[in-house]
């Protein structure tokens, strides 16, 4: 029987993932396992996650979807594709077992080290070369900032990766980092697909204290004895490496070439284009990032998203969320007379600002909760509309946007929002797991099971058309917006 079938493990910043997807990248019913985790965080800033219990939540739940899975189709599984959260950090020792925790993006501990930074970095240099601006959220500030305060555990490592590395390195026990993790660490250089030299060479670290560096489709096979057990159905599988989730989203969402741009919003946010090309120029304000060694992402990220939404409704008390959003949708736009600059986690694009917060100004005694509801969907959508700016000015075909993520695709309201304050029709996609289905999509490809990714349908759903006149709202209200964010932000 044809092996036709691609197991993901989809590991994100709240919980892992796994499931079954058929060779045109559609989910197999029933075949899916999600296991809930929650990230440590610390006064101070920190947002870290145990590496070794969340190995073992993986394994767990790779485990799971085995068991339930009948044998008939794990005899049609060729191989494991694997998307993996971006920018993740995590020292391993001699005996390839971890002796930090896996720092996340969103930890913001290494600010001091940023500042420091900036005095020997030319950062615009720095930019033209990672893709990647002096910020938290990538390794050259959590690096320095771990050598700082913890030298003595600083000391230990004998190499540094990210999460999804470290499930390959105890899985096979060996590990590859490929392009598409590695671009997101902030010591690659994105247009020679290789270690940036300068920032290594400034952080005293060698190539040979990282993993080496593979394309996705280059795979491992043969656990070790230690998982053989749990996960004997998948030994002689090809595991693909680990391609960052911002990759797989725009895979997933059928957002692969420069004509369409994808819009995710979770708990955090992004809008990406892929641009194939041998090399691309970056601007400021935007990531550039890649899929592999033929396509780079570009675009910009938002600490901000799903989690303002997830706060103002657990504090404002404002009930039922399906009653809300309709209750929202027929609000005028900017009819509250607010201006917000919605940073609850930080600024990241495109000013990357990781000090910045949240404010709210222009309230009274008629404002009410859903005011400042509304005002923050609003304010989201003019954060994204500042990166679309730029983002289409240097490729002015991406026209079409779809919009991905649960935040997003199960709230109308926002989506219309959105569109409005573009002033451009948004797509709502049909696919609510886009990384887990663009992780099966680049290891279907790999295998030479789809060699074309256009072959595999977008399942695009309704397209929310902008409305010229609250579009004219809100031109004025961006303009307001954009005058308190430059005078508390610069």
């Amino acid at each position: 029987m044809k092996k036709s079938l691609i197991l993901t493990l989809d590991m994100g910043t709240s919980s892992v993932r796994a499931m079954l997807f058929d060779a045109r990248g559609r989910a197999v019913p029933e075949a899916e396992v999600q296991a809930a985790y929650v990230q440590r965080t610390t006064g101070d800033g920190g947002v870290e996650a145990d590496a070794e219990k969340l190995l073992a939540l993986t394994v767990a739940s790779v485990g799971q979807l085995l068991r339930k899975t009948d044998k008939e189709a794990l005899s049609r599984v060729a191989g494991v594709g694997i998307s993996c959260f971006w920018h993740s950090l995590v020292g391993v020792g001699a005996d390839n077992k971890a002796v930090t925790p896996v720092y996340s993006w969103a930890d913001t501990r290494s600010q001091g080290q940023v500042s420091a930074l900036h005095t020997e970095i030319h950062e615009d240099e720095y930019h033209a070369r990672t893709g990647c601006v002096l910020h938290p959220s990538y390794w050259p500030a959590k690096l320095r900032w771990l050598k700082e305060t913890q030298a003595e555990t600083y000391g230990k490592v004998s190499r540094w990766m990210g999460f999804g590395e470290y499930v390959a390195l105890r899985l096979f026990g060996s590990a590859s980092c490929s392009l598409s993790m590695a671009s997101g660490t902030g010591v690659f250089d994105q247009n020679k697909a290789d270690w940036d030299t300068p920032t290594l060479k400034l952080l005293g670290l060698s190539p040979d204290q990282l993993n080496p560096l593979v394309d996705r489709s280059v795979s491992q096979s043969g656990l070790t004895q230690e998982w053989a057990k749990p996960l004997g159905a998948l030994q002689s599988l090809p595991w693909f490496p680990a391609a960052g989730d911002g990759a797989c989203s725009n895979a997933g969402s059928g957002a692969l070439d420069a004509s369409r741009i994808a819009i995710n919003i979770g708990t955090s946010g992004a809008m990406r284009v892929a641009v194939e090309a041998p090399q691309v120029d970056i601007s400021p304000g935007l990531f550039c990032y890649r899929v592999d060694s033929s396509r780079f992402l570009v675009g910009g990220a938002f600490a901000n998203g799903g989690n303002v939404y997830a706060w103002e409704s657990a504090n404002l008390q404002l009930g039922d969320r399906k009653t809300l959003s309709r209750r929202l949708g027929k609000m005028p736009p900017d009819g509250h007379g607010l201006s917000v600059l919605p940073f609850w986690a930080g600024e990241r694009s495109p000013g990357w600002h990781a000090g910045a917060q949240g404010m709210i100004t222009g309230m009274n005694l008629h404002t009410t909760s859903q005011d400042i509801l509304r005002a923050s969907l609003e304010a989201i959508a003019y954060r994204f509309a500042a990166v679309h700016d730029v983002l289409t000015k240097q490729y002015p075909f991406a026209q079409e946007i779809v919009a991905s993520g649960g935040a997003l695709v199960h709230d109308p309201t926002w989506i219309q929002i959105m569109a409005d304050v573009f002033g451009v029709p948004v797509t709502a996609s049909k696919v609510f797991e886009a990384s887990s289905r663009g992780a099966a999509l680049l290891a279907l490809n790999s295998l030479g099971l789809l060699p074309d990714f256009s072959a595999a349908p977008a399942y695009l759903g309704r397209v929310y058309s902008p409305d010229p006149t609250r579009h004219a709202v809100y031109e004025k209200a961006r303009t307001r917006h954009e005058a308190l964010y430059r005078k508390m932000l610069g």
